[in-house]
């Protein structure tokens, strides 16, 4: 079975007065048909960039795609026209966007903003598409979707703002849904419901979905496989079990230090990543966690790492892996 989507050597940059941003270097994976790939890091790290350079949304200027392929359906994404984008946006990849309210147009009603779609892609007629909607409204959980058809999207909570986005992603059947942190600014009993929601649709209608998010929480509860991704680069890649379980790069084993557990004491106290990320305005010939990382050794000074191959599936951008490197054990708490 071919891969739905192949993003190999991704780079972006965007021009600003400070100089060039390169907020892309060099990411690579691929997404299997039904699959789901959590993209996990910091703000910052590129997760955001990455996902709307699949879209072809980098605003060009200042933004651009300097190098790389990406391959959606055997198909190469970076050499198509506007016009054959707009073909493939909606209907063959669809996007929900970080912040609902001010994706939904406040002046346009839940029925013109879901049918809109239906209507350019799928030519439907308007009593079709009308009848389609409240479908989709069903489906991702809103009560009486018939009455809420006429609701404007400051009428709605966030929670149902949210499930109208998705509601409107995947309203022509989409092969990729793109969820770009779909769960924020939202109460963690409407987080849960969110991503139950997205368990359905990729259950029900076998979508692959690229979840770009922070919160490991969500990626544990709903991914098949992992990227952590960096200051712009790839750092770890496995599955879910592998890089949550068993990490292997320092920055992952940071990540999931930091988070809250549930046998913690009152003398317990999380522990941060210390520093800052890297500039990304500067060139980078070293490892770019090497100012953070308390396991760094000369090599990290000289040389970007490689993928180390944990096994087959599990691969590690560090030094660390490398046949000579000293072995260490990792932090007990991520353990």
């Amino acid at each position: 079975m071919n891969p739905l989507l192949q993003v190999e050597n991704l780079q972006v940059e965007f021009k600003t007065y400070a100089g060039t941003v390169r907020a892309v270097r060099g990411v690579s994976f691929d997404l299997n048909p039904g699959e789901v790939l959590a993209i996990v890091g910091e703000s910052g790290c590129g997760k955001s960039v990455t996902a709307q350079s699949i879209m072809r949304l980098i605003p060009s200027p200042p933004g651009r795609i300097t190098g790389g392929s990406i391959l959606f359906d055997q198909e190469e994404i970076l050499n198509k026209s506007e016009h054959q984008m707009q073909r493939i946006r909606g209907n063959n990849i669809s996007m929900i966007f970080q912040d609902p309210m001010t994706s939904l147009n406040p002046v346009l009603n839940v029925r013109t903003q879901i049918t809109e779609n239906l209507r350019h892609h799928k030519k439907m007629s308007q009593d079709k598409a009308d009848a389609r909607a409240v479908e989709l409204l069903d489906l991702v959980g809103i009560s009486e979707p018939k009455a809420r058809m006429r609701s404007y999207p400051h009428e709605l909570s966030g929670g149902m703002r949210q499930r109208v986005m998705i509601a409107m992603a995947l309203a022509c059947d989409p092969q990729l849904l793109i969820a770009d942190e779909p769960t924020t600014a939202l109460d963690v009993t409407i987080q849960a419901q969110i991503i139950e929601v997205l368990k359905n649709i990729r259950q029900e209608l076998d979508t692959a979905i690229i979840l770009i998010t922070h919160d490991l929480g969500v990626v544990a509860g709903l991914a098949n496989r992992v990227l952590v991704m960096y200051a712009g680069n790839a750092v770890e890649k496995g599955s879910v079990d592998e890089v949550l379980c068993d990490p292997i790069h320092p920055y992952t084993w940071g990540l999931l230090q930091s988070l809250p557990r549930l046998n913690m004491g009152p003398e317990d106290k999380l522990e941060p990543i210390w520093g800052q990320p890297p500039d990304l305005l500067l060139p980078l010939d070293q490892c770019p966690f090497l100012p953070r990382c308390e396991y760094a050794m000369n090599i990290c000074t000289q040389q970007r790492p490689p993928f180390f191959n944990g096994d087959s599936s599990h691969i590690s951008s560090c030094w660390l892996h490398h046949p000579l490197a000293t072995k260490i054990t990792r932090p007990q708490e991520v353990e």
